[in-house]
Parts: C-alpha cells; sequence; structure tokens
C-alpha cells in the first residue's frame, strides 16, 4: 500500500477547511497510508491512531500511541469527537 508523510501541511487552513481536507484524507486513506504531522483536531479526529511523544522524565521521551477505535469500544459509541 502506497503511504504519504504530510508535515503540518493544513497549518494554514481555516477550521472549516481543515475538517473537509481531514474528511479527504479519510476518503482516500482505504487505498493509501497517510502518516500526518498535525496539531489540528480536526485532523486527528480523522484518525485511526494517533501517535505522540512524552517527556516524564526529563531527558527521556516516550512513545504514545491510541486507537480511536478502541477508545470508542471501551467508552461505548460515538464518544471520541
Amino acid at each position: 500500500m502506497p503511504f504519504c508523510i504530510l508535515d503540518e501541511i493544513e497549518a494554514a487552513l481555516d477550521e472549516a477547511n481543515v475538517d473537509r481536507f481531514a474528511r479527504y484524507l479519510k476518503k482516500f486513506s482505504q487505498d493509501t497510508q497517510f502518516i500526518v504531522i498535525t496539531h489540528r483536531k480536526p485532523t486527528m479526529n480523522q484518525a485511526d491512531t494517533l501517535f505522540g511523544i512524552t517527556m516524564e522524565e526529563k531527558g527521556v521521551s516516550k512513545l504514545v500511541s491510541v486507537r480511536l477505535s478502541e477508545v470508542e469500544e471501551r467508552l461505548g459509541g460515538d464518544t471520541v469527537i
């Protein structure tokens, strides 16, 4: 499966267009894997999995991942917005 890496490509867009862009990526994710670096909530809302880096201890980075479908299952339905 081909993939694309997008680094804050939607940073200059307003909220409505960020949401449109995110839905566009979701639509095409059936055929292409997208790795998106973003800080925008609408883009993260359309993701299947979120990855982040945290530094709980000074100088020690830790990878954190969340599969949104599992969160929805555990919380009961459409609770992830």
